[in-house]
């Protein structure tokens, strides 16, 4: 596919419909784009490769963008295969083709690509260098861990276009049309979640300057309300609550921890609860329950327990909201267990790992199925959960 995204700046990447899992964990219903652009002016600038997965569809891309021109210059903005798988190939076939990238990520290229010879075909560039094309400056922005250290951004000073590397990414392909933000927000807690105080570091550049357009390295290209899209990564970048509700995500090995999930989540809403979630945490896509847990202000967690710990599932939750750096949310806990309850243990020591978790009392202990009996905890809890 190939479109304009200004008069001298050419859309080149591909969209990849066949892909199940991207990185190999995250589920892709309708697969994902790796974007790749051509700046010629003058000068003419690569910007980014694609994975090898779409190699063939790119250099065809590329060499009708081209149009007969020799690239001078690779930019390099992320050293991961999805985004520089072609770069050694780009290399051997354009002799005096220079990349150019931050000094962290030429480090890293031998490690990629062994046998290249990068000797003298290297230019690393820091913050606030620039690069001329003709007509067109990129001025370079360092934006480490996001969400790799090497990583940079590329500001076209011409047309007000910054190259934003995973940044304002999404999952999802450029020829299926979807509403943003439910993909970009799996995308970013999933990719970038730990890493909120870089992201701010990077929004913070950004506001210096006059952005037109935002050409991240998957998902479609931003051009129009541009302050909505950097709203959202400024408040997904803070840990701040996006949607006022309650996530609720169980684990449930014979049915009874869900039948106590889903009344709960009735409970909350007869008491008028705005939004109420529920996530099984053994079938459910795990990407999407780490995003609703952080796009939420709160959480319940209700699980059995299994080996005197947590069932599997919700270890596997937690240690990935751990990862993420899941924060500054109130946490309810709902346990099962038919003779030696132990999940409420495990998911409270492994909730104060976390920062700024306050855990709402009371903790709701089932045996084996809800009873009648359980109500008035159950009631509990949804009080304690709402309360302001």
């Amino acid at each position: 596919m190939i479109c304009n995204v200004t008069e001298k700046i050419r859309y080149i990447g591909v969209d990849d419909t066949n892909i199940d899992l991207f990185e190999s964990q995250y589920i892709v219903p309708n697969g994902i784009s790796y974007n790749s652009y051509l700046i010629t002016d003058e000068k003419v600038a690569i910007m980014d490769t694609v994975d090898l997965r779409k190699s063939d569809e790119w250099w065809d891309n590329l060499v009708t963008a081209l149009e007969g021109r020799i690239p001078d210059y690779l930019v390099v903005h992320h050293m991961e295969p999805d985004h520089a798988g072609n770069m050694a190939e780009a290399l051997r076939k354009y002799p005096a083709l220079k990349v150019v990238a931050s000094a962290r990520a030429i480090q890293m290229m031998p490690q990629f690509f062994e046998g290249t010879d990068f000797e003298g075909r290297t230019i690393a560039v820091k913050e606030g260098d620039t690069l001329c094309l003709g007509s067109h400056t990129l001025q370079f922005l360092m934006a480490p861990m996001v969400h790799w250290p090497e990583v940079m951004v590329s500001y076209d000073q011409a047309d007000k276009v910054v190259f934003s590397a995973d940044g304002f990414g999404k999952f999802g392909v450029l020829a299926h049309d979807e509403e943003w933000a439910c993909e970009a927000r799996r995308y970013y807690f999933n990719i970038c979640g730990k890493y909120g105080m870089q992201v701010q570091a990077l929004l913070k550049k950004l506001a210096t300057l006059d952005v037109a357009c935002i050409c991240p390295l998957h998902g479609p290209i931003l051009k129009e309300n541009l302050s909505y899209y950097i709203g959202l990564y400024d408040t997904w970048s803070k840990y701040e609550v996006e949607t006022e509700g309650i996530f609720i995500a169980y684990a449930s090995i014979h049915g009874g921890t869900a039948e106590a999930a889903r009344k709960m989540a009735e409970i909350l809403r007869q008491k008028g609860a705005p939004k109420v979630s529920v996530a099984d945490l053994s079938r459910d896509d795990m990407a999407e329950a780490v995003e609703d847990a952080f796009r939420m202000g709160k959480l319940i967690v209700a699980a059995a327990s299994y080996d005197a710990d947590v069932f599997p599932p919700m270890h596997d939750f937690l240690h990935h909201l751990k990862l993420k750096a899941y924060q500054k949310r109130r946490v309810g806990i709902i346990e099962n267990g038919s003779w030696a309850p132990t999940a409420a243990k495990v998911m409270t020591a492994m909730l104060e790992q976390m920062k700024g978790i306050e855990i709402v009392g009371p903790t709701v202990t089932i045996r084996s199925r809800m009873k009648q009996a359980d109500l008035p905890a159950m009631e509990a809890l949804a009080d304690a959960m709402l309360a302001q």
